[in-house]
């Protein structure tokens, strides 16, 4: 054995006891006849000292060593000088005097510094990736998403799943994003795709008469990347058969609880888990994701203003936008650059600019203010009356800054949701303590496309409409209703989910409405058509971001810092340089020609 002891495992009960340790090179310092060396494994840190008197051939050894060498030492342990104790380390009681010491490897000089707070490019950490990793903070990253996927295993085992692997290797049924395709040399001219979720495997899996399934599915989508999505990640897969939709979420809510309070116990998760319905969200917060930690919530203006004589307002509401504000409490002292730089928040997310409100807190009450009283570009284009009739349908009173968005309706609300979100972390309004889960629920079945000019799936294909509404799809699919949910976390999407169609019919209707022709609908989903006609149990399921609920319980903002090996925003991996061009003699075998490559 190469050690006795982990580096972070000594104690002052150790004290006396000869051990050996093994790891890296953290730090080196020389102090004439002394050396001290900080040792470092996955575990921690530990001091050694190498002493030139009591340990001539290892002292001299010692004055060799460099950052990130692999050592083996023994020695003694023993209790720090009075004074010297380092209490922010465990260890930090006791040292190693060191008596041996063996090189078993040298390191090139490291591209940057094994410490958490190293300011490195994200490109140099992803190529270094071997370096990047052995950061404390990284490896406790990986540790928390070890100990997520083992409390979810064993919840899931004990509530009765089964852990089932599907094929990652599939057939093209290309749905939202754009599938990973990959070439078949047997059969030339086909292709294979990377599953972009294991849908409609756990639903036939469901009519196979597995009662209940799971696993933790590798999912690729050849998408657009941001800080929480990469073009492979995995989700915590789920389905269930001879469930309606509270049966899954009581399920989903033992199943996050479970995982929060066994691996950050520190953590206060608020139960039982709210519902709230889709258009509820909308209108209270813009959002159908919305972080209920904290109020401020969305006001609707549009009527109040709509004939209030302010042309730029009135034709908005006329065209069927929306005027709507949030308060932000006690911030009618921000200067010019303060809502300027707000005025900038809210264009990047689409809008065309941002209206703040002052109201003065010189006066006690809203209706002790008079137009001297507001600062605002719109003071002079609106009466008092309807700048107060504003204020008091926001919830805005003396010391308040009101900030109001206006615009087509979709963008107002992902402004003034995003807008939100920011004064909430600026305004520290959010207990970072706290976990507040949230089931958004009844979403409508369909959303209109208009770069298709047609109806779109709002989930997916294969979520079932409420009963009352299946009669509506033939009449009025606007206005139907799905038995669809999601968890939300802190204003963070985990996932979603349904109840599923079962019905042949109705599963034919849904393709019909959006689009899809009866061969398309065949040749993509046939397989699926055939299990319902052979006894198909009601189900329901969900998947959930395994990467998205790790990196809010390691208190990251981006998932690339809990997945061992992640891509770059631009979908690259810098470690391996993929992806990559492949030989000509593959081509031939794969029977691909690649056209103007780059262009």
């Amino acid at each position: 054995m190469y050690r006795d002891m982990t580096c972070g495992e000594p104690r002052g009960t150790d004290v006396g006891k000869i051990i050996t340790l093994s790891g890296w090179v953290h730090r080196r310092r020389d102090h004439g006849g002394l050396t001290f060396i900080d040792i470092r494994d996955f575990s921690g840190l530990m001091q050694v000292v190498f002493n030139e008197d009591t340990a001539t051939d290892a002292h001299a050894l010692a004055g060799d060593l460099r950052s990130e060498w692999v050592i083996q030492v023994k020695g003694a342990v023993q209790e720090r000088r009075p004074g010297a104790e380092n209490p922010d380390l465990p260890t930090g009681a006791v040292e190693l005097i060191a008596s041996e010491l063996t090189i078993l490897n040298r390191s090139s000089t490291p591209p940057f510094e094994v410490e958490d707070d190293v300011n490195v490019a994200d490109e140099t950490r992803l190529r270094y990736r071997f370096v990047d990793l052995r950061r404390p903070r990284m490896y406790k990253n990986l540790k928390l998403r070890h100990d997520v996927i083992q409390s979810a295993r064993t919840y899931m085992t004990n509530t009765g799943f089964l852990e089932i692997e599907t094929p990652i290797l599939l057939k093209s049924t290309p749905e939202g994003a754009r599938d990973y395709v990959v070439p078949s040399r047997v059969h030339p001219g086909s292709f294979y795709a990377l599953p972009q979720s294991p849908q409609q495997l756990k639903q036939l899996l469901m009519v196979s008469g597995v009662d209940r399934y799971f696993q933790f599915a590798h999912c690729f989508r050849d998408e657009d990347l941001r800080a929480d999505r990469q073009p492979e990640h995995t989700q915590i897969d789920l389905e269930m058969s001879f469930v309606e939709q509270e049966d899954v979420l009581q399920v989903l809510e033992g199943l996050y609880t479970t995982m929060v309070r066994e691996t950050r116990p520190d953590l206060e998760v608020p139960t039982p888990f709210p519902r709230m319905a889709y258009a509820e969200a909308i209108e209270r917060y813009g959002s159908d994701k919305p972080d209920i930690r904290f109020g401020m919530e969305v006001a609707r203006l549009t009527e109040i203003v709509s004939d209030s004589g302010f042309g730029v307002f009135e034709s908005i509401a006329s065209a069927g936008g929306a005027i709507r504000a949030i308060v932000a409490p006690g911030c009618a002292d921000y200067t010019r650059r303060q809502t300027d730089a707000l005025i900038e928040f809210v264009k990047s997310s689409g809008a065309q600019g941002l209206i703040p409100m002052h109201i003065s807190p010189d006066v006690t009450s809203l209706e002790e203010v008079t137009l001297d009283d507001i600062r605002s570009p719109i003071r002079n284009h609106l009466s008092l009356e309807t700048l107060k009739a504003m204020a008091e349908a926001a919830g805005a009173g003396p010391g308040d800054l009101m900030l109001i968005v206006a615009g087509p309706e979709s963008v107002v609300n992902t402004a003034i949701s995003n807008l939100r979100g920011e004064m909430g972390r600026r305004l520290e309004l959010a207990d970072p303590n706290v976990f507040s889960f949230l089931f958004v629920v009844d979403f409508p079945l369909f959303e209109w496309d208009d770069d298709r000019d047609g109806w779109a799936a709002m989930h997916h294909v294969f979520s079932s409409p409420r009963p009352e509404d299946v009669e509506l799809l033939d009449s009025d699919p606007g206005v139907v209703l799905g038995q669809l949910y999601d968890l939300v976390l802190n204003g963070v999407e985990l996932g979603s989910g349904s109840i599923r169609i079962i019905d042949r019919a109705v599963q034919e209707k849904v393709f019909e409405l959006i689009g899809h022709s009866p061969e398309q609908v065949e040749e993509r989903f046939g397989q699926l058509l055939r299990a319902f006609e052979y006894g198909a149990p009601p189900h329901g399921g969900m998947g959930l971001g395994l990467d998205r609920i790790v990196m809010l319980l390691a208190g990251e903002e981006n998932i690339r810092e809990v997945i061992a090996f992640p891509k770059t925003q631009a979908a690259v991996d810098p470690l391996f340089d993929a992806p990559g061009v492949i030989t000509d003699e593959q081509l031939r075998e794969l029977s691909i020609r690649v056209v103007n490559p780059g262009g």
